[in-house]
């Protein structure tokens, strides 16, 4: 009888796992790492987005962001260092103790990969480039190729959007501006 009510307990959950409509995100605590599939490089296949939290005090903390198609070969690294990230804010939030900062740095962990970063599809056909593109050039083949973008913030009104440029066969800043 136990083992029925504990089917009924975990089939439920089962379910709700297999069944669910989000991209795939796995984190993992203990190793402060955070992972997504999602469609980057190629709009028919799945790239592994992955971002760690290295080190165990925030003077030595980096963030290290990657991008890995399936093929396995690295397009994209960016580190980003705790104390930068860290100076960006002390004005606007008390950064002051040690454990606010491990606080602080967890949740740039877990915030990295929202929804909201993920820009489906990077530039649309009616979008116009301005001051805050870099390339112009590349914009223009975003607008043709209609793969996606993603972005994420250096510091608190700074963010950087990127894409992949199937003409240089690399990853391109196509965006980067304040909030």
């Amino acid at each position: 009888m136990k083992s029925a009510y504990i089917y009924l307990l975990v089939l439920p959950l089962f379910l709700a796992a297999c069944n669910s409509t989000g991209p795939a995100k796995i984190l993992d605590p203990a190793s402060n790492t955070k992972t997504v599939l999602r469609s980057f490089s190629d709009t028919t296949k799945l790239d592994t987005f992955k971002i760690v939290l290295n080190g165990d005090e925030p003077k030595n903390m980096e963030l290290v962001f990657t991008i890995t198609p399936q093929n396995g070969h690295q397009i994209y690294t960016k580190t980003l260092k705790a104390t930068a990230l860290l100076d960006n804010y002390k004005e606007s939030i008390d950064l002051g103790k040690k454990k606010e900062q491990l606080q602080f740095m967890r949740e740039e962990l877990s915030l990295f990969f929202e929804e909201e970063n993920f820009i489906e599809p990077a530039v649309t056909e009616t979008e116009k480039p301005d001051n805050n593109t870099p390339d112009k050039n590349f914009f223009e083949e975003l607008k043709k190729t209609g793969v996606n973008g993603f972005k994420y913030r250096l510091g608190k009104e700074s963010k950087v959007y990127i894409a992949w440029s199937d003409q240089d066969k690399k990853v391109k800043n196509y965006y980067e501006c304040c909030k």
